[in-house]
């Protein structure tokens, strides 16, 4: 073993039914630097690091795990933080129900003699909190906090534990662009202190800023490792997919405009929870063959105008109204929005989109479950051959249309979202959020897929957070600032600027 490495993964091989997760793989993280895995959903990113750090205990994989110049073999996970490796994964881990001060040392509490030591406590977790940069009451609830203070509770927790190996899962999937630049400076930080940082992002402007080296896989293999002197996005896509994507937004042709099929008039929304107006004199249209982008920061109301739009499945206070082919529509049920030929793609599949628990089968066609019925039951040789048509047609990579959802990746989840509304045979598809954490290839599929929909005439509204997306995907713009309507921008005519100067006013 190299004297400089903290890690050597070394002949890693991971199989689950029906599938082999890691194939042999090799990687090597240097002490003091910040090491990127990438590659596409299902390479086996976060497998491999649920083997180190003992989530997947020794015995259920092969190859060797080195660490500090050590033969490790961790049972679970308490083993591998106990030698200072510690993983903060997508989910975050904390309990929204305790203190920030609590959660920091929840797991490892500080006691005196046979009691906490809240003194003691309450002093160490403002020191940790302080070294993260996080400027906040260690009273306050973490319910109360948005995600990236949470992601920094989260390594202050770590810091806490004398981390040696920091392991972070997509920490910068759900954050802004503020809380993710912050974040990916405090990495840096954290390097100058000797600390070891693994981080798997899809995000590659995220690996060009900050990595020391990466790692690519695919197919649950080892691609390639690459150095900071050779790291750039064209090549880390070559290898990531296995093929060059010289324009990550296919092209189409330029929009011709066509009759409106959607439009909000003054539409308002009131969310009695939070006792304030979160959409505000909507008025926006959508035409066939088009689509259309809302943008803005996170919290500015864009999921509440889908939402509202959908009939309104949180149930506001709404005035004003939705036309859908010059039709009012009842907003006082998602069914009558489906009715009205409109599908929503939800921002979280996992939660909001799909049962993870359930088959392929059944998540794509429990969208439109009287197409497969006869009489209230259902024709199950009819369903699978829609499964079979629907994951064909649509690209879902998988061995089998009874695996359940839970077991395929982000990419292909999402594809069986998209696929369970397009079964449902919408004329209108709302998109919130269509390729958060999937990796670069997956979201050219899902592009391509957005431009064959409007290509035969279905209308799309997209939500995205993602600037490049929504510029390199939209006809028109509309932006949304504290629920209201800012700017709209035609495309030929909008930039980023523009965009964030409209979405912060």
């Amino acid at each position: 073993m190299n004297q400089e490495n903290i890690l050597v993964m070394n002949s890693i091989t991971k199989s689950f039914p029906g599938v082999k997760a890691l194939d042999e793989v090799h990687i090597e993280v240097k002490k003091g630097e910040i090491h990127f895995i990438v590659g596409e959903n299902g390479a086996g990113k976060s497998t491999l690091m649920k083997v180190l750090s003992g989530i997947y205990p020794y015995g259920n994989y092969d190859g060797d795990i080195i660490f500090d110049g050590k033969i490790k073999q961790f049972h679970n996970i308490k083993q591998s933080v106990h030698d200072g490796i510690v993983i903060i994964n997508q989910e975050l881990a904390l309990f929204p129900n305790l203190t920030v001060y609590e959660n920091v040392f929840v797991g490892h509490e500080i006691s005196k003699g046979s009691l906490m030591d809240w003194d003691e406590t309450k002093k160490q977790a403002k020191k940790y909190l302080d070294m993260v940069g996080l400027d906040v009451d260690i009273y306050r609830y973490v319910s109360s906090l948005g995600v990236g203070k949470q992601q920094l509770i989260e390594i202050a927790k770590a810091l806490s534990q004398n981390v040696k190996l920091l392991i972070l899962d997509e920490p910068t999937a759900a954050l802004n662009e503020n809380d993710s630049a912050n974040l990916l400076k405090l990495l840096v930080d954290l390097k100058k202190q000797g600390i070891t940082s693994i981080m798997i992002s899809h995000k590659l402007k995220e690996v060009e800023a900050i990595a020391d080296s990466l790692t690519v896989l695919r197919d649950g293999k080892t691609i390639i490792r690459m150095e900071r002197k050779n790291i750039n996005e064209q090549e880390i896509i070559k290898n990531m997919v296995g093929r060059e994507i010289d324009d990550i937004f296919p092209k189409r042709p330029i929009y011709k405009k066509q009759e409106v099929v959607l439009e909000t008039v003054h539409l308002n929304s009131y969310d009695k929870s939070v006792n304030r107006y979160i959409v505000n004199d909507s008025n926006i249209k959508l035409r066939k063959g088009e689509v259309v982008g809302i943008a803005g920061l996170m919290g500015a109301g864009r999921t509440e105008l889908a939402h509202s739009i959908f009939g309104n499945p949180k149930n506001y206070k709404i005035s004003g109204k939705v036309i859908v082919h010059g039709k009012i529509l009842n907003l006082g049920h998602p069914k009558n929005a489906i009715a009205a030929g409109i599908a929503y793609v939800s921002e979280d599949r996992k939660s909001d989109g799909l049962i993870l628990d359930e088959p392929i089968t059944q998540n794509i066609t429990i969208s439109n479950l009287k197409k497969i019925s006869n009489s209230g039951i259902i024709d199950f040789f009819k369903q699978n051959q829609y499964a079979e048509k629907y994951i064909k047609d649509i690209g879902v990579r998988t061995p089998s249309i009874l695996q359940h959802v839970k077991n395929l990746s982000g990419g292909n989840q999402q594809k069986v979202q998209v696929a369970k509304w397009l079964f449902a045979e919408p004329k209108i598809l709302i998109l919130d959020e269509p390729t958060r954490g999937i990796d670069v290839g997956a979201k050219y599929e899902i592009y391509t897929i957005i431009n064959d929909l409007v290509a035969h005439g279905m209308s799309i509204l997209i939500i995205s957070s993602e600037l490049p997306e929504i510029l390199g995907m939209c006809d028109r713009i509309y932006v949304i600032a504290e629920g209201i309507q800012t700017a709209e921008f035609n495309i030929k005519d909008a930039t980023a600027e523009k965009i964030m100067e409209s979405a912060t006013v």
